[in-house]
């Protein structure tokens, strides 16, 4: 038995893709974290007190209760229900909502939270050419039952943005259900950090935000109606099955949600994504995203030049296949507001190879 694990591990070695744990200290220079505002490392909670039981049984209070309503009216929801993580949420939605007979279509860059979900289904599911209207509206006219398409409104390998307004108007014109994952928008996007829906002025079916990134705190919700969230406090096996977070993760949610409405956030955030953009003329990731991708065509020269940046003192990560395509390995480079302009400007120097 050992041995089949021993030959996919080596196979993987081969091809030079082998994931391995990187553990960076204080010293290091962030460019690689999702703490695009900076809330993360402002944070000084310590409560962790807590009852230890599932949501459905002895970890529900209305301390949670009164957070998910102020989550629901604060991103203008009916509902919200909180889960563990982005990864639970989208496992327990995709995996639950979509019922047999129905059709998922999903983005083929999708997130794998979703892609796991999806396989979890009992729905039919198929892909689309990322960010083609045309591929999606031909998938459309042939889906059968209730249809579903998901999203990214930003691409978290990518860096790059979903044409929202098209791809709503296109699901409402032939009555399918748009699922818009906003974890890589939520805080950095939109009136009071609301999202690129917010932004652009569309209300699709659902919305997952993920609170671990641009609100530097921990945890996820899915937001659509109030019928949807009793579904899956009944269905969703990833939100049933679990102990609940300790109550102050909830309080620390709601006080990061609300810490994140500072628009100088924002506004400072964007002139150092625009100063590191200033630099180069040829990314394909959107102008405006903290997610910058530099694209590197030779598998071993994108490792290590990962490498040289980490000896630089700069935290910054190669991502290789299997998480990006055969042959498209990558630096991703998160800019975040509390990153100085001499430290772009280094980062900059050390990438221009």
């Amino acid at each position: 038995m050992q041995r089949k694990y021993q030959k996919l591990l080596q196979d993987r070695i081969e091809k030079g893709s082998e994931r391995s744990l990187l553990s960076f200290d204080e010293s290091f220079i962030d460019f690689w974290s999702n703490d695009y505002l900076g809330l993360g490392r402002k944070s000084s909670y310590v409560n962790l007190a807590s009852g230890t039981g599932s949501r459905l049984i002895s970890g529900n209070s209305r301390v949670i209760e009164s957070v998910e309503d102020f989550l629901a009216q604060h991103f203008e929801s009916e509902s919200a229900l909180i889960f563990n993580s982005g990864y639970d949420a989208n496992l327990g939605f995709f995996s639950s909502v979509p019922q047999k007979g129905d059709t998922i279509l999903y983005d083929e860059l999708i997130h794998a939270s979703v892609r796991d979900g999806i396989r979890l289904s009992f729905a039919n599911a198929f892909s689309f050419h990322h960010n083609s209207l045309e591929d999606l509206k031909k998938k459309l006219e042939k889906a059968n039952g209730t249809v579903f398409v998901a999203i990214e409104s930003i691409y978290s390998m990518d860096g790059d943005l979903a044409p929202l307004k098209e791809i709503n108007d296109l699901c409402q014109q032939l009555g399918a259900l748009l699922i818009v994952d906003e974890a890589h928008a939520g805080g950095v996007f939109g009136s009071e950090g609301k999202g690129l829906c917010n932004e652009v002025g569309i209300e699709p079916f659902a919305r997952l935000f993920t609170f671990g990134k641009g609100f530097g705190a921990h945890g996820a919700a899915i937001l659509s109606n109030e019928e949807i969230k009793r579904f899956l406090i009944n269905f969703a096996r990833s939100f049933i099955y679990t102990t609940a977070l300790p109550e102050a993760f909830y309080q620390h949610i709601q006080s990061q949600v609300e810490a994140a409405k500072e628009n100088d956030l924002r506004i400072e955030l964007q002139r150092n994504i625009a100063f590191f953009r200033s630099k180069f003329s040829d990314l394909k990731s959107d102008l405006h995203s903290p997610i910058q991708v530099i694209e590197v065509t030779d598998l071993e020269k994108c490792k290590e030049l990962a490498k040289t940046l980490q000896e630089n003192g700069f935290a910054v990560k190669a991502i290789l296949p299997p998480t990006v395509p055969e042959g498209g390995q990558r630096l991703r480079i998160c800019i975040h507001q509390f990153n100085s302009e001499s430290e772009i400007q280094k980062l900059i120097e050390l990438l221009k190879f």
